[in-house]
């Protein structure tokens, strides 16, 4: 691990590319017959062995439009067998919810249903979907099925590439995708689960700032004091790993700024995890950096499902689809 991270974090994707070969794992494609995005990207997953691939859509149809694909496997729902083992392996689980055996046969027709319950059912053991439709349309049925391991399901962005404060240091945004407005506990949570989801991928020693539009007491405010009590608990529980809050995104990230705004903080400007209060200030937040800052983002990346669900932004491209299926690979156990 040291050996692969030298250099400051230079090549991220290198990295992630590397641990995700390692463990081989299957992901599934929900969006195969109507994304060349997903098409591009996974033939180039499966040449290079990132990932054993599964494509959702129709094998005649797609070898039409783009040829042989070697090394994946294309599964049609109107013909599979595995759709009614499918269906009604997603009856057991949603009959509770009044859901009827032909209206779970009617779901696995759905490629997100398909894919997650495929997922599920261990037939993959991870998805990435999202780059054609919303967030919501991809996760839905996860959220259904798979479910958070600790009933908070939340996701987070990761940063790399080099500018003028950065400079090579990758670091990570949560939550700018999935918890609209979480509480106190819910923030400290996310905080917990993105410190996991940072050492898992590139082993990351963390160093949280909880953001807020305030640093150390400069104003007073409800969300203020939200902010603060969450950098409190996450610390109860946390002692040993540095944590700060509130502070301005400035004083996190700048030393020579946070040695006049937060000259007591233990973050003295180098935070790597960001925290923010909402998913307002989250997704203006993700988009400033990745388009003003000129840096590589990620995401977003699910945190806290039982099985790795993943979500692409609709604007990724196909570099993008490649590194977060390293990363769903690395997020399988």
């Amino acid at each position: 691990m040291v050996g692969l991270m030298r250099e400051k974090y230079m090549n991220v994707e290198k990295l992630l590319i590397t641990k995700a070969k390692e463990k081989f794992k299957t992901i599934v494609y929900p969006e195969a017959d109507f994304s060349p995005r997903i098409i591009e990207a996974t033939k180039i997953v499966a040449k290079n062995k990132i990932a054993n691939v599964i494509l959702i859509g129709d094998e005649s149809s797609l070898v039409l439009k783009y040829g042989k694909l070697d090394n994946m496997q294309v599964i049609n729902p109107k013909t599979s067998e595995l759709t009614n083992v499918l269906a009604e392996k997603f009856y057991e689980l949603r009959k509770n919810k009044g859901i009827s055996l032909e209206e779970a046969n009617e779901k696995m027709l759905d490629p997100f249903y398909f894919s997650t319950m495929l997922v599920q059912a261990g037939y993959a053991d991870g998805m990435v979907g999202g780059a054609e439709v919303s967030t919501a349309r991809n996760l839905k049925p996860a959220l259904e099925v798979i479910k958070g391991k600790s009933g908070l399901v939340s996701s987070c962005f990761m940063f790399y590439g080099k500018n003028k404060f950065m400079k090579n240091r990758p670091f990570f945004l949560a939550d700018a995708g999935l918890v609209e407005n979480p509480t106190s506990e819910g923030l400290a949570e996310i905080a917990s689960q993105t410190v996991k989801s940072a050492n898992d991928f590139i082993g990351l020693n963390p160093k949280l700032a909880f953001l807020s539009y305030s640093s150390k007491g400069s104003a007073k405010g409800e969300s203020i004091d939200k902010v603060r009590i969450a950098c409190e608990i996450f610390k109860s529980k946390n002692p040993n790993i540095l944590a700060d809050g509130e502070l301005q995104l400035d004083a996190s990230l700048v030393p020579e700024v946070a040695k006049r705004k937060a000259p007591n903080s233990e973050i003295k400007g180098e935070a790597n995890i960001l925290l923010v209060p909402d998913i307002n200030a989250g997704n203006i937040v993700y988009k400033a950096i990745q388009y003003f800052g000129g840096l590589n983002a990620i995401g977003p990346i699910t945190q806290g499902f039982n099985k790795p669900i993943n979500d692409l932004s609709r604007g990724c491209n196909v570099k993008d689809i490649i590194i977060l299926t390293a990363i769903t690979a690395i997020q399988c156990e």
